[in-house]
């Protein structure tokens, strides 16, 4: 497997990363270990959770950590193997110190974070999202304490716009802080709200490592027009967490699917092999609930898309809208 460079961190990863949200519920521990094992022996070496991972028992403010604990358990044996993230900002309680990207939360959830890993360092720790409460420098103050204590390898941001990242790395080149070098977001050919920050992040050397590449199992193939939801997709188990499946919906998957049968391969490898390709990606956080799913994700590596599919497929599902340059013409 060929390694990406996760922007400037120094840190080579795998194109595909293990993503672990659904670990806890429907994805009980023992599936979960088994699951970690079984990526890292198939050249994974990318690990994405989240302070408040915890399946589908997830409510807002509820405490998290259950993905954590099964991660830590999962790399007892092998963590020089994994390059491990994790995230903060989300409430894990209802108290105002609870959430947020202040110092003090910060610095708390990262110890509670380690402790939980059963680790003394995280690779990537990810801002999970904006905090209009916190000033930047204050957050990044943090961030850049726990660096210099050894507990932080490398800092990233997920959910923040090029706009925000601008910002940070105009910060971090005035202070001397820590330089954000990496930028998670959801992305996917059916959510591209966020296409024109990736020449940014491309500029800038940040690697972006976008979450829900298949759309929450919409590009797998797995959802049929006037069929029923499988039983034990997320559709059927948390229908709260899918899109409408309208008509509108399901003529950009079949249109979709109709060209990757033209290469022999399946939806969902199609759709990965399609993200990969896009300006900056240095992996794919991609879930997964049973083995054959890792081995699927893997094996989008070896899709080549020619380039008339990219057109095509910037018409079956076009990206947003851009001004036209009025100097240099076109958009």
């Amino acid at each position: 497997m060929k390694h990406r460079e996760l922007g400037s961190s120094g840190l080579l990863v795998s194109p595909i990363c293990l993503g672990t949200m659904t670990f806890g519920r429907p994805v009980e521990e023992p599936d979960a270990i088994r699951l970690i094992h079984s990526a890292i022996d198939q050249g994974i070496n990318f690990i994405d959770t989240a302070n408040v991972y915890e399946g589908y028992d997830r409510y807002l403010g509820s405490p998290g950590g259950t993905a954590e604990v099964i991660v830590g358990k999962a790399l007892a044996d092998r963590r020089d193997k994994a390059v491990l993230a994790t995230k903060v900002c989300a409430p894990v309680g209802p108290g105002p110190q609870d959430r947020g990207l202040s110092a003090s939360h910060i610095l708390r959830e990262l110890d509670r974070s380690l402790q939980r890993l059963k680790t003394d360092y995280i690779d990537l720790y990810i801002i999970h999202w904006p905090d209009k409460h916190v000033p930047l420098e204050t957050t990044l103050h943090a961030l850049d304490v726990a660096m210099r204590s050894g507990k932080v390898r490398c800092v990233g941001a997920s959910n923040h716009n090029a706009a925000q990242l601008c910002e940070m790395l105009w910060i971090a080149e005035r202070s001397g802080g820590p330089r954000m070098t990496s930028s998670q977001i959801p992305f996917s050919l059916l959510r591209r709200e966020f296409h024109h920050d990736l020449a940014f992040c491309e500029r800038h050397s940040i690697g972006v490592t976008p979450y829900q590449p298949l759309q929450g199992g919409l590009l797998t193939g797995k959802y049929r027009r006037g069929e029923s939801m499988p039983a034990g997709t997320r559709g059927a188990d948390k229908p709260e967490w899918m899109w409408e499946l309208d008509d509108s919906l399901f003529d950009r998957l079949e249109a979709m699917e109709s060209l990757a049968g033209e290469l022999s391969a399946s939806p969902a490898r199609y759709a990965l092999a399609w993200t990969l390709a896009q300006p900056a990606m240095s992996s794919l956080v991609v879930g997964v609930t049973r083995e054959s799913q890792i081995q699927d994700a893997l094996a989008s590596l070896d899709v080549t898309l020619p380039p008339e599919h990219f057109e095509k497929l910037d018409a079956i599902c076009p990206p947003p809208w851009q001004q036209p340059d009025p100097i240099r013409g076109g958009s």
